[in-house]
């Protein structure tokens, strides 16, 4: 396909803080529970292929990736952004300029399902918007070995997203289940809201959803 055809688009990963700092819950110790919410594992398996277990605190990394999606071929931009906590003050370079938002919490953290409901409100409350492209992504479902290890339900997850109008599913960057599926999903969303008569590069003045 021609280059000038290929279809530019800038995807934010937010998700909560690393919880490592922080007790387990009663009964519970960190090898029964994962410590961050899996966005960082799940991009590298997306771009690189293959599965890192890391608990580092991400800053931040951009990723560069080529997808076809329903024959057409897009240039992806994919911000590993650092992680979130509720004093967290959303960066505006994770609002403008950006096309889709997946945002990642852990099946095996409440905490984590929580934030990623502040995360979405932050982002609203910066960009002006009611809703936004947007892929909610229930992560880690490999470490679901017990009742009490899995903390968020499927049926919440799904409720959350269809209450923000946004797409969910759950994956597994370990078994690399469903991890191209987020961004799939994400570039749906994205041209779903985006008109055939806008151009495909954002405004820079303004938070813009394509």
């Amino acid at each position: 396909m021609a280059a000038n055809t290929m279809r530019k688009r800038k995807i934010a990963v937010l998700g909560s803080r690393s919880v490592g700092r922080h007790p387990p819950p009663f009964g519970l110790t960190w090898s029964h529970m994962d410590r961050s919410s899996g966005k960082s594992s799940l991009v590298i398996q997306f771009i690189e292929n293959h599965f890192v277990e890391a608990y580092y605190p991400t800053i931040e990394n951009t990723f560069s990736k080529g997808v076809v999606y329903q024959g057409v071929e897009y240039d992806c931009d994919i911000i590993d952004t650092a992680g979130q906590d509720e004093y967290s003050i959303l960066n505006s370079k994770h609002a403008i300029g950006i096309h889709g938002y997946v945002l990642v919490y852990s099946v095996t953290s409440r905490r984590s399902f929580e934030m990623v409901k502040i995360v979405y409100d932050k982002i609203l409350d910066f960009c002006g918007k009611n809703d936004i492209p947007c892929v909610l992504v229930g992560a880690k479902t490999d470490l679901q070995s017990s009742p009490t290890s899995r903390q968020v339900q499927p049926n919440e997850g799904e409720e959350l997203a269809k209450s923000n109008k946004a797409a969910w599913v759950e994956t597994s960057a370990k078994n690399n289940v469903n991890v191209g599926k987020v961004f799939e999903l994400c570039l749906a969303e994205i041209e779903k809201r985006s008109p055939h008569s806008q151009t495909d590069q954002p405004e820079a003045s303004k938070c813009v959803v394509m």
